[in-house]
């Protein structure tokens, strides 16, 4: 407002930042995953994953190509795919309070905690696509592309073995100190980056991917990793949504339009609400729970770093227009999903609690599930009771 902070959105100093947290979001949620718990246990999620989000892409690009006709349809395409991860950390409420049911809060953990990596395949497949087709990328962009989404994995998962087995060796050695074993881990992350961008892989991917590999290899100190995650990991992700607010709403604001104010509300509510409800269908939940699931998928820090990836690597034809409609859906659903998130639970968990004096059956939502480490750390009983 003074004019004090002077950042440009092309300045090198909020892409590294971007992308020094993007490696360690994908690491750190990755390595949170139980892989045999989540296809045994987490049916919700996965069907919100695999069948959940394809249908939110496709609807994001339906609801661009009608309200922002002057997008060409890869560029749609870029827009749903950057809108379609979600963030839990903007409904904290939700995903840590003991009022909704352990089944429900862990779907929306477990689904915001895989979907950015799985999208970011698709984005990357996307945009490089859009580069060569402008004559801007690598003339045999499918080679490039192959070469990205299939060396990135190897070496993430070569990283994340190997790097974690010889923590563990040094662990059951005692040649590894307790203050040591959070950075270790973390530069597993960055390890399996830079070995990719070696080989011709993608970073980002082979971060995702190590990470799946460390939680998976880890036999020790998963509680460090999460300790970490919880107090430096959420202070990178502070300082990316500082430089939203600071650098980044202020640029769109003289450039809002109806259209993108529509899209944007649109975004957050059919486009996220009617994908949930077709993905779960079978799985015999609450219409209440469908709607629970479906508003509480918040945008956030994904989409914030995605759009900015977008600016650095690809040249669109309508980027400002991209930009702009991701900025203004994250800005609504920080103050949407914000607000309600609270109230959103207390009202959730009244309605379950009326079902259940009513004789309604609710044993879909109460199905026990095993636990995979939240994002947040989950509230105890005696602030219960002050929720």
């Amino acid at each position: 407002m003074f004019g004090w902070v002077d950042l440009d959105l092309d300045n090198a100093v909020i892409h590294i930042i971007a992308e020094i947290t993007l490696i360690l979001v994908l690491f750190t949620d990755a390595a949170r995953i139980n892989l045999k718990a989540l296809w045994e246990d987490h049916d919700v999620p996965v069907r919100l994953l695999l069948v959940g989000m394809p249908l939110t892409i496709l609807a994001g690009v339906l609801a661009a190509k009608w309200l922002l006709p002057e997008l060409l349809m890869l560029e749609a395409l870029v827009l749903a795919v950057i809108l379609a991860p979600t963030d839990a950390a903007l409904g904290q409420a939700v995903v840590s309070s003991p009022l909704v049911p352990n089944r429900i809060r862990q779907s929306l953990n477990v689904e915001s905690g895989l979907n950015d990596g799985i999208a970011l395949p698709l984005l990357l497949f996307v945009i490089s696509f859009a580069a060569s087709s402008q004559g801007h990328g690598d003339t045999d962009w499918i080679k490039f592309v192959l070469l990205q989404i299939t060396l990135g994995p190897i070496a993430g998962i070569a990283v994340g073995w190997i790097g974690t087995r010889a923590i563990n060796a040094a662990i059951e050695r005692k040649y590894l100190t307790h203050e040591f074993c959070n950075i270790y881990l973390l530069c597993i992350a960055f390890i399996a980056y830079l070995g990719a961008d070696l080989i011709g892989g993608n970073g980002f991917i082979a971060a995702f991917t190590a990470g799946v590999a460390t939680g998976n290899t880890l036999k020790h100190v998963n509680e460090e990793l999460y300790e970490f995650a919880e107090s430096e990991g959420q202070l990178l992700n502070l300082i990316i949504f500082f430089l939203f607010g600071v650098t980044l709403l202020p640029q769109v604001w003289p450039q809002i339009t109806w259209n993108i104010v529509f899209y944007a509300l649109l975004s957050l509510t059919v486009v996220r609400v009617l994908p949930v409800f077709l993905s779960l269908l079978g799985k015999h939940l609450r219409w209440e729970t469908t709607i629970f699931l479906g508003w509480f998928g918040p945008r956030g820090l994904a989409s914030i770093l995605f759009v900015l990836l977008v600016l650095e690597h690809a040249e669109l034809a309508n980027e400002s227009l991209v930009f702009n409609t991701v900025i203004v859906t994250v800005a609504f659903s920080v103050l949407l999903h914000g607000l309600s998130a609270l109230p959103g639970v207390k009202a959730y968990d009244m309605v379950l609690k009326m079902c259940l004096k009513c004789g309604d059956d609710i044993s879909s939502e109460q199905k026990a599930v095993s636990e995979m480490p939240l994002r947040l750390a989950t509230t105890t009983d005696a602030e219960k009771d002050n929720i």
